[in-house]
């Protein structure tokens, strides 16, 4: 979500020079997500120590409860949990920094959270991630299967194939496959799963004839025989099909192999980027990537991360800011920039900057795009230490934010809707919940005022429908590769 260590973060200080574009009209409805994580220091490591953040309080279920409802009353399209089946260990080739700073530590799962919130809300979906690396696929096919009966039809699948060697070795593997192996892996085990969701039982296959005995026609329930590479699964799907059979299907990786991946199975892909232009061409080349394999390129929809930090004034919301840099923890952010980018930036001093030099020897085997977030500090830093970029990644992680009034964090989403073609935001957090009901009290009433919710679907229609806003339309596009497994179609399009 953004490139590491290079958003403009100064800009959400002092954005007032933002122009109004009132040449320019809501054209869509924009769409919300809430990016939280069952766990600790998700992308702002040492809020914990706020009084005000809740964070600690996300192993109860009232966290979670109260969250949902709080997002099915401020319009939000869904809550995406994200996950980590690793610690960050990279920095100080240790997990202990991690670990101190409670920096995505502890962990909890977020699969089983999501029927307490369906329990209580309407409209909003609920985004699992899951990897495709590490989990056989008859069994993740049957747990979102009975997710989206008990939420009706309100979940969505984050499609990862994982980053992670440390989260490799806990599920029993030396390291993790080559990367574009791991995309080889995830494009199988898709089309297993769609032999699941969309081949195994044909409409009408439950019929509860107690005249007959016969609470499934055998006839219209196909056993699934998949001998693959990579994986093999010989059996029918155990769950009778869902409101829309297969979930809404998240995805992330841009890398070029990530991409194609995305293009191909994607309804709705988390896109970074210093700048909107930097975006919107990354947004063009996918939709034109999509429409290449078949797909409607419209079908697609793109999100970026996002960190308002709110106040009814821009002074109020600046003043808010400091606060929350009296509790970040640098070393927790070092933590989590380390695990990521597997860069251990320990071997630099901690209060002296990076070198500038590109060429460098400490940059020797660097990516180009991690190189520039050593040497280029953002604007309004005045040193780029590893301090510095510690207290940067702590607040909001490596996702674009800012602080202002309802009004100016407003315009700043209007300029990435328009000069980026993004379809939604990714809504993150400082802190916990109170980063949502700051968008729901003064956010939420401004995209209102401009027009960007409306035909907000009505309470009741599944995660698909309402992100296509179509009623009534639950199942995937007829574009989408999906639609080509569906049981009538076996003998046809696939073995």
């Amino acid at each position: 979500m953004g490139d590491l260590g290079t958003e403009d973060k100064s800009k959400g200080e002092a954005n007032n020079g933002i122009p109004i574009r009132t040449d320019r009209r809501p054209s869509k409805r924009l769409l919300l997500n809430a990016f939280d994580m069952n766990g600790i220091g998700h992308i702002s490591p040492g809020q914990w120590q706020n009084p005000v953040d809740k964070s600690k309080t996300k192993n109860r279920l009232d966290y979670w409860i109260n969250l949902a409802k709080l997002l099915d009353r401020g319009k939000f399209n869904a809550l995406f949990l994200a996950d980590n089946f690793g610690s960050h260990d990279v920095y100080e080739g240790s997990h202990a920094p991690a670990i101190r700073a409670g920096t995505q530590w502890p962990m909890y799962d977020p699969f089983v959270i999501i029927s307490a919130m369906a329990a209580v809300t309407k409209s909003v979906a609920f985004g699992v991630t899951s990897c495709t690396t590490f989990e056989p696929p008859f069994l993740l096919a049957k747990r979102f299967s009975t997710l989206d009966h008990v939420t009706q039809g309100r979940i969505a699948w984050n499609i990862v194939t994982s980053w992670s060697d440390n989260a490799a070795r806990a599920v029993g593997l030396e390291e993790l496959p080559e990367h574009d192996l791991r995309y080889d892996m995830a494009e199988e085990y898709l089309n297993l799963m769609y032999k699941l969701w969309e081949g195994s039982w044909g409409e009408g296959a439950v019929v509860q004839d107690s005249q007959r005995a016969t609470y499934t026609d055998p006839s219209k329930v196909r056993k699934i025989e998949h001998r693959g590479r990579f994986f093999k699964c010989v059996s029918a799907h155990l769950v009778d099909p869902s409101p829309q059979r297969t979930p809404v299907l998240f995805q992330a990786g841009m890398s070029a192999a990530g991409a194609a991946f995305g293009a191909k199975h994607a309804e709705c892909i988390f896109i970074g980027g210093r700048n909107p232009a930097f975006v919107g061409k990354k947004i063009a080349e996918t939709r034109n990537l999509a429409e290449s394999q078949g797909r409607n390129p419209k079908d697609i929809k793109f999100f970026v991360q996002f960190t308002p930090i709110l106040a009814p004034t821009d002074e109020e919301a600046r003043a808010k800011l400091e606060e929350y840099r009296k509790y970040a923890i640098p070393e927790g952010g070092l933590a989590l920039f380390c695990g990521i980018s597997k860069i251990d930036v320990s071997k630099f001093p901690f209060d002296e900057d990076f070198p500038t030099d590109p060429k460098h020897p400490l940059y020797e085997g660097l990516s180009p795009r991690h190189i520039e977030a050593l040497t280029s500090k953002p604007d309004g830093f005045m040193t780029w230490s590893p301090r510095d970029l510690g207290n940067f990644q702590a607040i909001g992680g490596s996702g674009t934010f800012l602080a202002g009034s309802p009004t100016t964090v407003a315009d700043e989403m209007e300029r990435w809707v328009f000069d980026g073609d993004v379809d939604g935001f990714n809504i993150g957090h400082v802190v916990v919940p109170g980063a949502w009901e700051d968008v729901v009290d003064l956010l939420i009433p401004e995209l209102e005022k401009r027009g960007w919710l409306q035909d907000y679907p009505a309470p009741g229609g599944t995660a698909r429908e309402n992100l296509y806003a179509t009623p009534g339309d639950g199942k995937v596009r007829p574009s989408h590769p999906g639609a080509s497994f569906k049981f009538e179609k076996y003998g046809e399009t696939w073995e």
